[in-house]
């Protein structure tokens, strides 16, 4: 039996205070409370060209222009190695410019015909690596288009289940990255993403939530899916979307109202967030996370 113990007088009437000023203001109370400041987050995905070419280099700009967390993707399992480094010494680099690593993008994908041996194999291999690099989640980014049938993403569900067990009991967490594809709808309106989100365990398969495909391709508001699933978004990747022909742009130069969302979504589950521009630069992808960084800061930083 759950008891709860008594709130302090000082503690009630501050929870108290705040409530009252949001029902006067017409805020949400959770948006009235913020829990954390959350270190400013990069996937370096949107740096591929650059990290390709001097990571090293790439990643001290990086954290020049104000970012301290990083989403990491490209792992080389059979070398145990991030962008061409050794996991260790790749952890050196990250400890001597003061940058941390919360997740990783792994291509999960390539092992969805593979055997089970081979699955958990792989997922032992990633363990390694994010261990190393005292990654907090594993995460499975992407699902090539040959999957994408409505038995698919039962199978899929059934292999988020056993990855997340997998990665759990290795002291990680695990979540699931939606794009666009899964909320295209099938036989009878059905979409991918509720059979994702109702045949996988809540405590094993967490999610991250691409805020710029949701408004791209959901007919439900983040705070609406947020609402669904309590506990369950502990991750978001942040990218605006150009005005007209709807692909990515730099943060506030589209149509995606960054302020208004954050401004009334629960965050409680949050854990980290990370600004992303797949590609569509207005001049290059390294200026684009300086203007993206620079405008985050100046408009919607308060928020998280």
């Amino acid at each position: 039996m759950n008891i709860s113990r008594p709130l302090k007088r000082r503690t009630f009437v501050k929870q108290a205070a705040l409530a009252l000023s949001a029902t006067l203001l017409n805020i949400p109370q959770f948006a009235m409370i913020r829990r954390k400041k959350y270190p400013m987050g990069l996937q370096l995905f949107t740096v591929r060209d650059a990290m390709a070419k001097d990571p090293a280099a790439t990643l001290r700009q990086v954290k020049d222009l104000g970012y301290d967390d990083l989403e990491i993707y490209g792992y080389d399992a059979e070398k145990n190695s991030y962008y061409g480094y050794k996991a260790s010494d790749f952890k050196e680099l990250l400890n001597d410019l003061g940058l941390t690593v919360s997740s990783g993008h792994y291509a999960f994908s390539d092992y969805f015909d593979k055997s089970s041996d081979e699955l958990k194999r792989y997922v032992d291999q990633c363990v390694e690596g994010a261990s190393t690099l005292g990654t907090s989640y594993i995460t499975w980014p992407w699902l090539a288009p040959e999957y994408r049938s409505l038995e698919s993403y039962k199978v899929l569900a059934e292999k988020l289940n056993v990855i997340g067990e997998r990665v759990h009991k290795a002291g990680l967490g695990f979540a699931y990255h939606n794009h666009d594809f899964e909320f295209a709808e099938h036989e009878e309106g059905q979409i991918g993403y509720d059979i994702i989100l109702r045949e996988t365990d809540p405590l094993l398969v967490k999610l991250q939530m691409d805020l710029y495909w949701v408004m791209h391709s959901s007919k439900k508001s983040p705070a609406a899916w947020i609402a669904e699933q309590p506990g369950r978004y502990v991750m978001w990747h942040i990218k605006d979307m150009d005005t007209l022909t709807r692909d990515y742009t730099e943060l506030g130069n589209g149509s995606i109202d960054y302020v208004d969302i954050l401004s009334n979504i629960n965050m409680d589950a949050l854990e980290y967030y990370y600004l992303e521009q797949g590609g569509n630069f207005a001049h290059s992808s390294m200026q684009s996370i300086s203007d993206s960084a620079a405008y985050f800061k100046q408009h919607l930083r308060r928020f998280l």
